[in-house]
């Protein structure tokens, strides 16, 4: 059975090498679950966004995003609060919010989840009004992400080699950040390379390294590094990438509904889910729980 047309909005860059013809490839895909979906391939963040705007305001039954980590943000930040479901197409490198809700990561199966999955409600973070749905950083690792982007832009390097000498020029630099973390009515002084939240907790022991159990606990996740030198500097913006961060030592652990964070710059670059904006201070940090309904597989029978 054909349902009412669900909207697909997938980054057109996410580099899966699109065919000409690969729109309409995602739709017979689509059609073969017995879904109807308008795909768009968007090539900016700002196309996301107002695609899926048009989509909900239209009545789209289901709201799609395809691409990595910060695609899943762009579209999610739209559809968020609005109760209509949300569908995941992981197309990225890493993927986390998929594999956290195990989202299967091969493009077919994907598209069956979408037909086939069940409603769940999971929370988002959300910084100064912006929200994560993975996890928000400060210091060093937004520094990194600028500097790539810079070197990828300017001299057309690739990511990975991008990342490499940005990371090599941030310990060279050997930054530090005075904060004060207010949160349940105490007040951390802190300075430290490295402050990182996430949306609900993180694990961190076991063979589950840097992934979340549940995505609906209601508790923003606060991670910050204790002046590390600068072979710890390197491990941490490699856990901090890979989302690994319970290899990484000398953390403090502490979790929240809402938080606060002061600094004695006016301005600061803060990372979401990948993508660095500059934010006025202080940063407001809060927990907003089963704000986002996203299709998930549905939970095996009991006894299997």
């Amino acid at each position: 059975m054909i349902l009412s047309k669900i909207a697909v909005i997938i980054n057109a860059g996410a580099g899966c090498g699109y065919a000409p013809d690969w729109a309409q490839q995602l739709e017979a895909k689509f059609a073969a679950v017995g879904l109807d979906a308008a795909i768009t391939l968007a090539a900016s963040g700002a196309d996301m966004i107002a695609t899926a705007g048009q989509a909900l305001r239209d009545g789209a039954p289901i709201v799609v995003a395809g691409g990595g980590d910060g695609t899943i943000n762009a579209v999610a930040s739209v559809v968020v609060g609005s109760g209509t479901p949300f569908g995941v197409l992981p197309l990225g490198t890493l993927n986390h919010f998929a594999k956290d809700l195990n989202i299967p990561l091969e493009l077919d199966a994907a598209i069956a989840n979408v037909a086939q999955g069940v409603p769940h409600q999971v929370d988002v973070g959300e910084v100064n009004g912006r929200i994560f749905l993975n996890n928000s950083s400060l210091g060093l690792y937004p520094d990194i992400v600028r500097d790539r982007e810079k070197q990828q832009r300017r001299l057309g390097r690739g990511k990975w080699l991008a990342f490499s000498w940005a990371l090599v020029a941030a310990l060279r630099r050997y930054p530090f950040l005075s904060v004060q973390l207010k949160l349940k009515d105490a007040v951390h002084a802190r300075r430290t390379p490295f402050v990182f939240i996430g949306n609900n907790e993180y694990l961190m022991e076991g063979l589950n390294i840097g992934e979340r159990e549940r995505l609906d606990g209601g508790q923003l996740s606060l991670y910050v590094a204790q002046r590390p030198g600068r072979l710890g500097l390197l491990k941490l913006a490699l856990h901090a990438l890979f989302g690994k961060l319970s290899q990484a030592k000398d953390f403090d652990v502490l979790t929240a509904t809402d938080l606060e964070i002061a600094t004695r710059h006016r301005r600061l670059r803060v990372a979401t889910d990948g993508e660095v904006t500059v934010m006025n201070t202080p940063l407001q940090y809060r927990i907003r729980p089963a704000a986002l309904t996203v299709l998930v597989p549905a939970p095996a029978p009991s006894g299997e």
